[in-house]
């Protein structure tokens, strides 16, 4: 039976992607976010788009207009989803606020809208996982994934992007164990460098010799883990926080050029390297 999921902050970017190759796999995605025209982000991209390439890619798209911001609002898709499926298998929390591209300077120097990213991007996969819960219970077997990045250990952007990723981390340790007797697990999984749309302005953004040549994952690359995560023993994982390319390397995930990203653990740092009995 194709698995039903949930994407939030999928109208553009690791969001997208994700939604994407959960398609490829089969499943029926419900694509949220804020974006319904491409105006609506000077970044393009919509929710109804997204869903059209879920189901392009061969599964079934589902555009749901959610601020992950209202509480209501992210209460009323749980609702629709419990009632147009009678389940879910997986929730991927994606859902973030960025307040503008990297820009030097201090954080008292930087809009204090950056700290927004702390309510929509913790506190929101809180709100959905909250929401969800019931419904993986109910289905005896499901997955959260919490987006995560080397940023939970080093600094990446300004404190804010860091307080969020670690938090991230931590709240899907802390869910795994009280839903593991309900076989539901939780990780978070950390991705690259991406290739997304917000990435690629900024880096054109940059005087030539200073642009990043390193190869850059594809944001489907986290999406293709998490479907090979879950058609496994997922519960092996549960409560991990994971780099994305070396779980994936284990499961013999491939990005979408056939390549293998490459884990930034000895560059960046990392969590804790899997006992063997885990791996």
């Amino acid at each position: 039976m194709p698995e039903i999921a949930v994407v939030t902050g999928a109208s553009r970017g690791a969001g997208k992607g994700i939604a994407i190759a959960l398609g490829e796999a089969g499943a029926t995605v419900y694509v949220t976010g804020r974006s319904q025209s491409a105006g609506d982000s000077p970044h393009g991209g919509t929710i109804a788009e997204t869903a059209a390439l879920v189901t392009e890619a061969g599964g079934k798209g589902i555009p749901v207009a959610v601020d992950h911001g209202d509480d209501d609002a992210v209460a009323a898709l749980f609702a629709r989803v419990a009632e147009e499926q009678g389940r879910l298998d997986i929730l991927v929390n994606n859902a973030a606020n960025f307040a503008g591209s990297p820009r030097p300077g201090g954080f008292w120097e930087k809009p204090l809208a950056t700290a927004d990213l702390i309510t929509v991007g913790l506190r929101s996969h809180y709100v959905a996982s909250y929401h969800a819960a019931p419904l993986l219970i109910a289905n005896g077997r499901g997955l959260i994934v919490n987006t995560g990045h080397y940023g939970a250990v080093a600094y990446y952007q300004n404190p804010a992007y860091g307080a969020q990723k670690a938090g991230a981390d931590k709240m899907a340790a802390d869910m795994a164990k009280e839903l593991r007797p309900h076989n539901v697990a939780a990780v978070s999984i950390w991705m690259g460098g991406l290739d997304t749309e917000r990435s690629r302005e900024y880096i054109a953004s940059l005087p030539p010799e200073q642009r990043p040549t390193a190869r850059r994952e594809s944001p489907q690359f986290t999406g293709r883990v998490i479907a090979a995560l879950y058609a496994g023993d997922v519960m092996h994982y549960s409560g991990r926080a994971l780099i994305g390319a070396e779980i994936g390397a284990r499961l013999g995930v491939t990005d979408v050029d056939g390549g293998a990203p490459l884990s930034l653990r000895y560059e960046l740092g990392g969590p804790p390297e899997l006992h063997p009995s885990l791996r």
